[in-house]
This record gives structure tokens, sequence and C-alpha cells, in this order.
């Protein structure tokens, strides 16, 4: 297939477009490569995929309509759009970055898909969109109208965008709720890449919630595969949907939604102690309290993925950890 992968410099982007490159797609990767965090892996990651033939670049911005309609023009048998302003924090405090990228870019993307009669779109919702739920685990047909941060909200309103599009232009879509991904070459504002920096520099690392929240730590490989898998399965319309009775993880349109989650809830202060183990060093811990637009614990039902995808994730924490902390040494040479 001819498969265009949005974010493809980011962590997930990265990991799916070698995967798809290894079995002999071709790859059109966009990146707008902005300074959230550094540049220079970003462009790291750009490289391992540059070595492929099959890889291509363009860099712009999912905002950019014009940029965006001549990238279209290109035609793609399916699109994988994982690229989006991240981050439940920075959200609190940069609003206008997220309607920029997660909604102005994202309609732009849906666009993009209708006008060149795209196969399937396949796109990154996030575990945040769960909110206020108390429910565990959480559900892909539960209700999820009570978001608290407007990262959360503005995931939530990509589905009902792919929704309307899905409906309206018969445009098979699919999303995929990503819980807590890490992994080798991860994002350096999440937990495990900035506890491992300052654990090593000697540093102390804050800890919310005081360590007691829980989370369905991911790791990418297996993110990366469940993705893959994932576009492959072109979803139709469900003919025992109801709109008496509405299920929110399907429905009459040709469009489904999928937990990806490793379906194993850890404490954090446990998985700061794994990461202790794998560094050797003792970590000297902030405990500080809940911070706004967070949720105490997030824990996946992934029953459809399992059910329709035949798909699980299976990477333990552990192991996961220790790659990870293998990659850091190496990369940036501590030894």
């Amino acid at each position: 297939m001819k498969v265009l992968v949005t974010g493809a410099a980011g962590f997930i982007g990265m990991f799916v477009a070698q995967r798809l490159l290894a079995r002999g797609d071709t790859v059109v990767g966009l990146d707008n490569l902005n300074d959230y965090y550094d540049v220079s892996l970003k462009k790291a990651r750009l490289a391992r995929l540059s070595s492929s033939a099959g890889f291509g670049f363009v860099r712009a911005d999912l905002a950019d309509r014009a940029a965006m309609r001549t990238l279209f023009v290109q035609g793609f048998d399916a699109v994988i759009h994982l690229a989006a302003q991240a981050g439940v924090r920075y959200s609190i405090d940069h609003p206008d970055v997220y309607v920029d990228s997660n909604l102005t870019g994202f309609a732009n993307v849906l666009e993009g898909c209708r006008q060149a009669g795209v196969g399937h779109l396949v796109y990154a919702s996030s575990s945040s969109v769960y909110g206020a739920n108390k429910k565990m685990p959480f559900s892909v047909h539960d209700n999820v109208d009570h978001p608290i941060s407007l990262y959360a909200a503005s995931k939530k309103a990509n589905e009902l965008m792919a929704h309307s599009y899905s409906a309206l232009y018969d445009l098979p879509v699919t999303g995929l709720r990503f819980f807590t991904v890490y992994g080798p070459w991860g994002r350096p504002d999440m937990a495990l890449f900035s506890f491992t920096r300052k654990i090593l520099a000697g540093e102390a690392i804050d800890v919310f919630n005081y360590g007691k929240h829980r989370r369905d730590f991911t790791y990418v490989d297996d993110i990366a595969d469940g993705v893959v898998r994932v576009t492959d399965i072109v979803p139709g319309g469900d003919p025992a949907w109801s709109g008496e009775t509405p299920d929110s993880g399907s429905s009459f349109a040709p469009y489904r939604l999928y937990n990806i989650g490793n379906n194993q809830p850890v404490e954090l202060l446990q998985f700061i102690g794994l990461l202790e183990q794998a560094l050797g060093i003792k970590a000297e811990m902030n405990l500080l309290p809940m911070q706004p637009g967070d949720v105490p614990d997030t824990y996946a039902d992934i029953a459809d993925l399992v059910n329709d995808v035949g798909y699980r994730p299976d990477t333990p924490v552990e192991e996961g950890i220790a790659r990870f902390v293998a990659w850091y040494r190496d990369f940036y040479g501590h030894r």
C-alpha cells in the first residue's frame, strides 16, 4: 500500500512507519518538526526512516489547508493520523495550540481523505477521553462526555468529527485510544523519559498524586503492531447498531473505536521502583498532590481489539522499562 503517516517524526509515528516499510509498503511521512520538545530527537527518528527506499518526507503543518490539499493530491490507500499537539498539562496554559493542531488540523485530514477517496483513515485518540469516568476497565462502549482537559476534549472532538465524515461520505475510519505509551525513542515530556534524565543527573523527580495513581503503561512496539493490524481491517457499518440504544464503540457507518492498552494497570510508585532497578540508582522523590487535568487511574478494556483484530499487547512493563533504559544510555552516552 501507499500510506500517509502524519507525525512520522514523532514517537509512535516512527515505529508505525518502520513496520509499514519493513513489510514493503510505501510511506509518506508528514511532520512540522515543531519545538514542543527537542527537535534533534525528531530529526534522529527521521534519519532512521530515511534510510529506507520506500520512505518520503513532507514537512508541513496540519493546519495549513493549502499544504494539506497539495499533499493529498498524491493519493493514498490508507492514512494513519498520529500527528497532534500532545500533553494534558501543556493544554492548560496553551489551549490555542490544541485548537490549531487537533481540531483545525484534523478537519484538514478528514477533508483530504474525502477528496482523495482514501480507503481507510486510522487516527490516534487517547485514554484521556474517559475523563471523569470511574468504572474500570474503561470500555469504548461507555459514554465519554466528561473530559477534564482541553487535550482530552480535542480527542473526543476528533472521534465525533470522524464519525460525521464516516456517516456523510461513507469514509471508513477507526479511532484508537492509546493508553500511556512508553519505550525507546519516547517523548522527553513523558514520565519515564523525564524520570530517567533526572535520576541520572542526581535530581529529584516530581511524583504527582503521591505516586498512587495507576496507569495502563503500554509498550510502543505493542502500540505500533496494533496500529498496523487495525489499518489492514477496513470497518463496515454494524447492521445491529440501533439509534434507540446507541453504542458508542460502533455505528451504522463504517466507524470503529478500539482501546490499545496493556490491560494491566501499574501504580506509579511501582513503575518508579522498576526504573530504579533498571538504572541501579535510587530516586529522590518530591511527592506532590494531583495535577489539574490528570485522572487517578487508567485501565483499558481491550475485548473488542482481541475479538475483531486478534491482537493483545503483551510486553511486560519490567521488560519495556529495561529496553528504554538501554536505549537512553546508548543514545545519550550514559554508561
